[in-house]
């Protein structure tokens, strides 16, 4: 579906649903005239997704579902779509200036979705489950665990400049990591007053979450290494890329197809350069502030990583610093490279059956 250029040719109509937490809304729009045929709102459960499914077959067998959120509150209408090979096509929440003349409400919004299908020069379907979805679930876990155990750490290190004396003493001069590990060692003595008494407690109470939640993180970054290793080890053959990088530009690419071009790669990662000509000027760029924030980090990871251990990549950045381009240039350049190459793996390399 995503080297479509015109959804009319193919459906008669396209089904727009805006998902929530309990109810979808659905709303069928003719494909040739972006007239509301019907509209419906149901349950989101295995019995509300069939109501839809027959709603729908009353009125078209050739259509599309355009579904807003199919990786959040859609998830499950989506996975019963995809099992009767219905086609799917992802949209995201719409911004409110988007909105017609400020105009809210769930038929309006299944309405939107449906025409702004229709208007699309380029269709995105939904991201996979199976090891995908497996890795995104592992990722925002491990991602939770690592800044929840980031906030421990310096609400410990916080704690411990303003304690009693007799309590800072034992920590003076320690690095936090051994500040957690005294930290987290500590007995209260029924000598002390209510303050030390109560700041021992929370200091080992928190160096105690520190370390149980490094050791969470650890877990889940083991079982991210097992699973990319198994679908696609030849990411990790690639310079600069760990378990955690290659998961994350695994879950944003998620399957052959699904991003038609290099191009479009760089813009979900938020590396193409946005035009920004006038008059006379035609080479001018902007930076790009969008995407996926995750996986335009990752890719900054495997440039620092190159930078400081590719002997290629050292030259480049030479090269282009003598030309009078700043580190910053220097490394959007280098995310822009990178996420051509990675395309390119993805995309034509083998994968597992």
């Amino acid at each position: 579906m995503s080297s479509l250029t015109d959804l009319r040719e193919v459906v008669d109509v396209v089904i727009g649903v805006d998902t929530h937490v309990h109810t979808h809304s659905a709303a069928i729009v003719d494909a040739r005239t972006g007239g509301v045929l019907e509209e419906i709102t149901v349950e989101a459960t295995a019995d509300g997704y069939a109501q839809l499914v027959a709603f729908a077959d009353e009125h078209a067998v050739l259509r599309a579902w355009a579904i807003e959120g199919t990786g959040g509150h859609g998830a499950g209408l989506t996975r019963h779509l995809e099992r009767d090979q219905e086609v799917v096509i992802e949209l995201d929440r719409p911004e409110r200036a988007k909105r017609r003349h400020g105009a809210k409400s769930d038929p309006l919004d299944a309405i939107r979705a449906a025409r702004e299908a229709l208007s699309r020069p380029r269709l995105g379907g939904p991201r996979s489950g199976g090891d995908r979805q497996a890795l995104s679930v592992l990722l925002a876990a491990r991602r939770s665990a690592v800044n929840a155990a980031g906030d421990a750490q310096r609400q410990v290190f916080s704690l411990v400049i303003a304690a009693p004396e007799q309590i800072r003493a034992r920590f003076r001069g320690q690095k936090l990591p051994a500040m957690l590990k005294t930290a987290a060692g500590l007995r209260v003595h029924a000598s002390w007053d209510v303050e030390t008494a109560t700041t021992v407690t929370v200091l080992r109470s928190l160096a105690r979450r520190a370390h149980a939640l490094a050791e969470e993180a650890a877990e889940h970054e083991k079982a991210i290494r097992v699973i990319v290793r198994s679908w696609r080890p030849d990411l990790l053959e690639q310079l600069g890329v760990g378990p955690i990088v290659a998961a994350t530009v695994l879950c944003a690419w998620s399957h052959p197809g699904r991003i038609h071009s290099e191009a479009a790669f760089a813009m979900l990662a938020g590396v193409a350069p946005i035009p920004a000509n006038s008059g006379q000027i035609t080479t001018r760029h902007r930076l790009n502030r969008y995407g996926d924030r995750q996986l335009n980090r990752a890719l900054h990871t495997i440039v620092l990583s190159r930078i400081r251990y590719h002997q290629a990549t050292r030259d480049y950045v030479a090269r282009r610093t003598s030309e009078g381009k700043t580190p910053r240039e220097i490394k959007r350049c280098l995310k822009r490279y990178i996420a051509r190459d990675l395309y390119r793996l993805l995309e034509h390399h083998p994968v597992r059956a």
